[in-house]
């Protein structure tokens, strides 16, 4: 999928404000049992085709709405993902301005856990 620009302009500028990790660390983290939420921002549509095993869904539309009810303590660490990388930047940033204090975007998104041959759950 081509971007546009406005939006490039927008990702680029909540990267430059927000932590992010590789597939790998997130996975590692997994594996090691590290208490954190790993959390899909995609739409619907998409968590339904499939998502990362041991994730939950809280689509970009909704996060900043639910989030407070899902997850209370701000300094919970929170590892959001999407298709690549973008909308999960979006959203940490708009989490980080909500007080959550340790609040990472998965770079590559779903496209590269999948590439990495990472567990899936298909619905």
């Amino acid at each position: 999928m081509e971007h546009s620009e406005g939006f490039l302009k927008l990702v680029a500028a909540a990267k430059s404000r927000i932590p992010e990790i590789s597939v790998a660390e997130t996975r590692k983290r997994l594996d090691a049992r590290h208490v954190f939420h790993f959390i899909d921002v995609r739409e619907d549509h998409e968590w339904a085709r499939g998502h990362a095993k041991g994730a939950i869904h809280l689509g970009k539309g909704i996060i900043e709405r639910d989030i407070e009810k899902t997850i209370p303590e701000l300094k919970a660490e929170i590892v959001l993902y999407c298709g690549g990388g973008y909308r999960s930047a979006l959203a940490a940033d708009a989490l980080q301005k909500m007080g959550y204090q340790k609040v990472f975007s998965m770079s590559g998104g779903y496209k590269d856990w999948v590439k990495g041959g990472h567990p899936v759950v298909e619905d």
